[in-house]
């Protein structure tokens, strides 16, 4: 895997850090949780003390009663259907000419109706994407990514992301997909409280947040994937500390959270 660095300008500084390990991915597709998350980290503010409080969230899954629907998460996680067998869904979509076809493929693929759209969706949707997959130490934590197999890389300096080393790359939360683990997830955030930086109760890893600069996107940690799909990264320096001026002055970040 090929690494290359450079500045908040994008000219490479000819100098190499270590292979990030690769792993398989998230919806990038949205995790469970397609709604946009709030913005990420800031410098460090001392007028205001920092507060840890509960990810309260589209993250956390709560169980639904008798009769009443799954959340996102919990739906995801949910038995399937038998494969190949008919559903509503199937049985009221005109599919012309096509339909003996659909179900052949259906059946060969061992894959539900909703499966065998999804897959559908994910190849045309995501044509010159891979698929990521990773997640935080304990296991507790796992998600997968659409992205591509040539990431991008901030290198922020703020005064939080300095600290915890937050190395991350931005996707739309639509390529973002929550696995499992929304109960294991706890949220830290302070000064504007903006930037969600979520990590496992457990064992502490960040393997994904929310940051300020992409409210509608997420920051996944690269050296938090599984190993074997990412071919090359690149990593920016961003001047965190002067967040405001660095945002004003960089010409692609916003977009990099937009579909």
């Amino acid at each position: 895997m090929r690494q290359t660095r450079s500045n908040a300008s994008s000219r490479p500084r000819g100098q190499k850090r270590p292979g990030v390990s690769r792993t398989p991915g998230a919806a990038t597709s949205v995790p469970g949780d397609t709604r946009a998350r709030r913005p990420a980290g800031q410098p460090g503010d001392r007028s205001r003390p920092a507060k840890q409080r509960p990810r309260q969230s589209s993250l956390r899954a709560q169980e639904a009663g008798p009769g009443e629907p799954l959340p996102p998460e919990l739906a995801l996680l949910s038995p399937s259907p038998t494969p190949g067998t008919q559903t509503s869904s199937v049985a009221t979509l005109d599919l012309g000419d096509q339909r003996e076809r659909w179900e052949t493929f259906q059946k060969r693929q061992k894959l539900t109706f909703e499966g065998a759209a999804k897959l559908l969706l994910d190849t045309f949707e995501y044509q010159g994407l891979v698929k990521h997959t990773g997640g935080c130490h304990c296991g507790a934590v796992r998600f997968e990514v659409w992205a591509s197999a040539d990431l991008h890389i901030f290198d922020c300096n703020c005064s939080v992301c300095k600290k915890k080393q937050n190395r991350h790359f931005i996707v739309p939360a639509s390529r973002f997909k929550l696995l499992k683990g929304a109960e294991s997830i706890t949220t830290y955030t302070f000064n504007t409280h903006k930037a969600q930086h979520t990590f496992c109760k457990r064992c502490g890893v960040q393997s994904f947040y929310t940051p300020r600069s992409n409210p509608g996107g997420f920051g996944i940690a690269p050296h938090c994937l599984d190993e074997g799909t990412v071919r090359s990264v690149v990593i920016e320096e961003f001047n965190g500390s002067d967040w405001e001026k660095a945002m004003k002055e960089h010409k692609t970040i916003k977009n990099m959270s937009k579909e």
